[in-house]
């Protein structure tokens, strides 16, 4: 009688412990799919914004440690990154540069409009040397020709410039620009010097498909663009 108890208690217990296995099996299975969807999706950010991403802006990690240059969306530098992605405008029509907003470099950070990329941004030097830094905007991916239509403006601590692709009969720069670009592959270059610990630089990144361009055809239709800012230490005194 005892024995058969005993059994029966045994056969409980074993029942539980295999009930617990599978319960606990189900969740690892389930974490582990949650943490491989999770991963994907970094992946997949990741990789879309590297390949279409709108526009990064990127500094040296090292100079960034060692040197102290640093990048921010706001002007008290709350907080800082050696990368910076301004959000994606999809869809994106012509409009003419003449319909921007006149406000347009008084917001930080991403302020697109439905049919302008719109990004703000600070490069600051908060280590104790003074430094001369360069910069240039790379035209990192494009399709469909989308550059021959494309501006660019560039706010400088409030000085505006517009960049656009020479004409594309080679006869010079477009009527609505103030700088051509600067190569099939650059939109712009950048040298400062006497950077001096704590100043900081502003930034405003403008790109809209400029309606009155003689190249904004059909023929750009699905198109994509990304752009890349790289700023890096040439000297510190």
């Amino acid at each position: 009688m005892e024995d058969n108890i005993r059994d029966v208690l045994e056969l409980r217990r074993t029942a539980k412990e295999v009930k617990r296995h599978v319960v606990i099996m189900r969740i690892l299975r389930l974490l582990i799919i949650v943490l491989v969807a999770i991963v994907a999706a970094a992946y997949a950010i990741s990789y879309f914004y590297d390949k279409y991403g709108s526009f990064t802006v990127r500094i040296d990690k090292y100079d960034m440690i060692k040197q102290g240059l640093a990048l921010s969306e706001s002007p008290e530098f709350e907080r800082t990154a050696a990368t910076l992605n301004a959000d994606i405008v999809y869809d994106m029509t012509n409009i003419s540069g003449e319909d921007l907003p006149d406000n347009i470099d008084m917001v930080n950070g991403s302020h697109n409009g439905d049919n302008y990329i719109a990004y703000t941004f600070y490069l600051i030097n908060s280590g104790s040397d003074t430094i001369s830094y360069e910069g240039n905007m790379s035209i990192e991916n494009v399709t469909n020709g989308l550059d021959e239509a494309i501006r660019v403006a560039i706010y400088y601590n409030g000085e505006k410039t517009v960049y656009g692709k020479t004409k594309s009969d080679g006869s010079g720069i477009e009527g609505d620009c103030d700088k051509e670009f600067a190569s099939s592959t650059f939109v712009m270059e950048t040298h400062k010097e006497g950077f001096k610990p704590g100043a900081k630089d502003k930034f405003t990144i403008i790109v809209w498909l400029e309606g009155n361009d003689p190249d904004c055809t059909d023929a750009l239709i699905g198109g994509t663009m990304k752009l890349g800012m790289d700023f890096k230490i040439v000297e510190t005194t």
